[in-house]
């Protein structure tokens, strides 16, 4: 009695372009080395942010140290430090905060600029990267969809605008905001982080309008759609990967942007870069305020950035691969 041949299990073969597992380990291993070597300044900054001003300074560095508020209160108020005998004559402290500055020998004479410098960063950063991809937007599709007189050239001059480094015009900018009373506001900042980003918004979304077939629309406006109802209720959602992912590179440059800032405003529209650095502490700066505001600068970015963290994935690859 012959018994059936039970089949052999099959191995798959790995294609000539799939990566072998050991190389896969490997590029795994490299890549968390990666990440964990960018993390280490930021997560520096954030360990200081909660130190005491001698602890942020100290030599040798501590690794770990007693955690403090103290660079948070610094950040938000200012102080003065008095005599034993004045501190002795003041009133009790009414807050938590307070004691904290009681502490360091000083009282506290009022709110910081802090805050406010930063509601400018929101201000400028989110309506410049507003106003940059929405005008983006529609030259980008104007560019794919209709012909131009002299378009390979428009794009060029739009591109060469970003060859020069911004810092380069800073002085004629300088001088023109000036004659039209642009200086320390927020639409003059706004206005010029919105057309230094124009450059990239446009090259980035008319690539994506590029990978959107122009059968969908033609078929919406034959069901009786406009070319803008076909714009708004087609193309736009289309390519709303594309438009995440330029919004979060127009938002970083906006939001870190230091020279503009410091060069075209100093009272009533400066933002937070150039406010940071002159966070003065007793004998000089203070390392642990400074590092408390680098780490509450983070946060809108970093929110922005993990809340559209699927279409920036998406928008990396998008038209990578045509079928």
């Amino acid at each position: 009695m012959s018994w059936p041949l039970k089949p052999m299990p099959l191995t798959p073969v790995p294609g000539p372009l799939e990566p072998r597992p050991w190389t896969r380990r490997i590029a795994g291993m490299l890549v968390i080395a990666y990440a964990l070597i960018s993390l280490i300044p930021l997560a520096w900054i954030v360990l200081t942010s909660f130190r005491t001003p001698e602890d942020a300074i100290s030599y040798p560095p501590k690794v770990l140290a007693e955690p403090s508020l103290v660079g948070y209160v610094n950040l938000f108020t200012t102080r003065t430090r008095v005599t034993p005998e004045q501190m002795a004559a003041a009133p009790p402290a009414q807050s938590w905060y307070e004691s904290l500055i009681r502490d360091q020998g000083m009282l506290m004479a009022g709110p910081s600029r802090f805050f406010d410098r930063y509601v400018n960063s929101l201000i400028v950063g989110f309506g410049s990267t507003f106003l940059a991809i929405v005008l983006g937007t529609m030259t980008a599709y104007a560019l794919s969809r209709f012909k131009v007189p002299g378009k390979n050239d428009l794009l060029f001059f739009i591109l060469s605008t970003r060859m020069m480094p911004p810092i380069a015009i800073a002085i004629p900018v300088f001088l023109m905001y000036r004659e039209v009373g642009l200086n320390d506001t927020y639409l003059g900042l706004t206005l010029l982080y919105t057309v230094v980003n124009l450059s990239l918004s446009v090259w980035l979304l008319k690539g994506f309008m590029d990978e959107i077939p122009r059968e969908y629309e033609e078929a919406a406006m034959v069901d009786g759609y406009s070319r803008f109802q076909a714009f708004i209720k087609i193309v736009l959602p289309q390519a709303a990967t594309g438009i995440a992912t330029t919004s979060i590179f127009c938002l970083i440059f906006a939001w870190n942007e230091y020279a503009f800032a410091l060069l075209l405003t100093s009272g009533n529209a400066q933002t937070a870069p150039p406010f940071i650095p002159t966070i003065i502490g007793e004998g000089g700066l203070d390392w642990a305020a400074m590092a408390a505001g680098t780490t509450l600068f983070l946060l809108p970015v970093l929110v922005f950035t993990v809340l559209l963290r699927k279409h920036l994935l998406r928008g990396i690859t998008f038209g990578a691969i045509r079928k």
